[in-house]
């Protein structure tokens, strides 16, 4: 298994290779040459198989034994979940109305990117200690990824963190999960900007190759091929937790909805369907509304500017995995993603050839919500099952809750079985919780974290950000 950069441009690099990039050289990101297609039997002996399993079965996959053995890729993935609080690692809530609520939040901090990042942490050490080598590891969150990154590194003398947050657009909690860990190798920026201009520095030092190469620079966004690849057991285990018999002649259709920020899930769910996962996808999004468009109209251009939302995580603008489903959707064509994306990157406009759109759209459904709509989904959920929905999966509880007469989205058939990923826990949106007049439920060690110390370095407008940046990378490395 190799990968190939969704532009062309760069010759294949193993599974190593791409685990210890950032965007490929030519500005693309790392997918795999071909995508494993599963037949029938295989699914249906999965079927049985626990989340740990089904991440295991799908790494070895896309992580040749000579990369890692079999037997130590189980035990990297063993260690990454066991600081998990629930049993099964993730867990699914069947509620009223036919709702199915996938928790993937029972990580350390509350969200659902701890179970790529854990994994992918897993991974980075094998590798570093295998080589002896030190990482500089370069973060952009929109709130719930700084967290996890930290997490999954924090404390381990080969690498450095280096994560950049948008002060005051991160709940409070989410912002304390990075702030309060005070680590040698953790570096945390408060700047001030959103998360799309939080983007920029982080691209044009990625973007300086010979900077990048000298001071071993990588991402753990979900640019990086590792946390797609962990993220596709997500799409499999709701599938069989919630289809019917697998003894049909056909197997059955399950649909899917996947709140979207960035893309990197919904782009996972995207190769287990091509894999030949019999799943419906629907990608619902805030009023940012970027992904929407296009998958209804072939509108893929920014908005006037970032909207802050109650869904705070989904507040993006460029949904830069976006790249990696029309790679899919084109037939692997990097000629042709490559003048797209550059058209986009000049203008921050582009209309997808209709071939494309086309494609897109019969894979995708979409929805948007607005903030109204999320504390009606919120409230709806908590009063008729007593359950608390984060504000990004209330965005999915608000899809599933205006079928099949909805006008913001395109309905499926209503009558295949429906799951709704629920990325973060209602814990880290206590605000989201008191505007739609419910009561927080606060973990202890949650409520600890407003007595802790905090650190971080701030990042003013009108500073260089990317000079900031260089200089703490370059410094750092003195200490090596």
């Amino acid at each position: 298994m190799e990968y190939i950069s969704t532009r062309g441009g760069t010759g294949a690099v193993d599974f190593e290779g791409a685990l210890f990039s950032g965007y490929a050289p030519d500005g693309g990101l790392f997918m795999p040459q071909c995508i494993p297609s599963l037949h029938r039997d295989t699914l249906q002996r999965w079927s049985s198989l626990s989340y740990p399993e089904l991440v295991k079965e799908l790494c070895s996959l896309f992580v040749p034994a000579k990369l890692i053995p079999r037997n130590v890729l189980n035990e990297l993935i063993d260690r990454a979940f066991s600081r998990f609080r629930h049993k099964n690692v993730v867990h699914l809530s069947r509620l009223k109305d036919g709702l199915n609520i996938l928790e993937l939040w029972h990580g350390v901090t509350y969200a659902f990117k701890d179970l790529s990042l854990s994994c992918t942490g897993q991974f980075l050490q094998y590798f570093l200690e295998k080589k002896q080598k030190h990482v500089n590891i370069l973060v952009g969150t929109s709130g719930d990824t700084g967290s996890s990154a930290i997490e999954s590194v924090r404390g381990q003398k080969n690498v450095d963190i280096f994560v950049l947050l948008p002060k005051g657009l991160c709940t409070q909690i989410q912002e304390l999960q990075m702030t309060t860990v005070i680590e040698d190798n953790v570096h945390v920026f408060a700047a001030h900007g959103n998360s799309d201009e939080i983007d920029e520095p982080i691209k044009e030092l990625f973007a300086d190759v010979d900077f990048a190469g000298k001071y071993n620079v990588m991402s753990l966004n979900s640019v990086n091929w590792s946390r797609i690849m962990v993220q596709i057991a997500h799409y499999f285990y709701a599938y069989f937790q919630c289809a019917p018999s697998l003894d049909a002649t056909q197997l059955p259709m399950v649909e899917i909805v996947v709140p979207t920020g960035g893309g990197g899930n919904i782009t996972a769910g995207c190769i287990a369907q091509k894999m030949g996962l019999p799943i419906r996808l629907v990608t619902v999004v805030n009023s940012n509304d970027i992904i929407h468009r296009t998958v209804q109209h072939g509108d893929f251009s920014l908005a006037e500017r970032v909207k802050a939302t109650l869904a705070s995580a989904m507040d993006i603008q460029e949904p830069y995995n976006v790249e990696r489903i029309l790679w899919l959707l084109s037939g692997s064509d990097g000629r042709l993603i490559k003048t797209l994306m550059e058209q986009f990157n000049i203008s921050k406009r582009l209309k997808l050839p209709e071939d494309l759109h086309r494609k897109l759209s019969e894979t995708l459904g979409s929805c948007s919500a607005s903030d109204q709509d999320i504390v009606g989904a919120m409230r709806r959920c908590w009063e008729e099952n007593q359950y608390l929905l984060c504000p990004h999966s209330a965005v999915a509880a608000h899809y599933h809750y205006s079928q099949p007469h909805s006008f913001l989205c395109l309905s499926f058939l209503s009558s295949i079985p429906r799951c709704c990923l629920a990325p973060a826990s209602a814990a880290k949106f206590q605000d989201a919780l008191l505007q739609a007049g419910l009561a927080p439920q606060i973990p202890p060690e949650i409520s600890a974290l407003t007595a802790m110390e905090t650190r971080s370095t701030p990042l003013e407008r009108g500073q260089d950000w990317a000079q900031v940046l260089r200089g703490r990378i370059e410094a750092v490395a003195q200490q090596w």
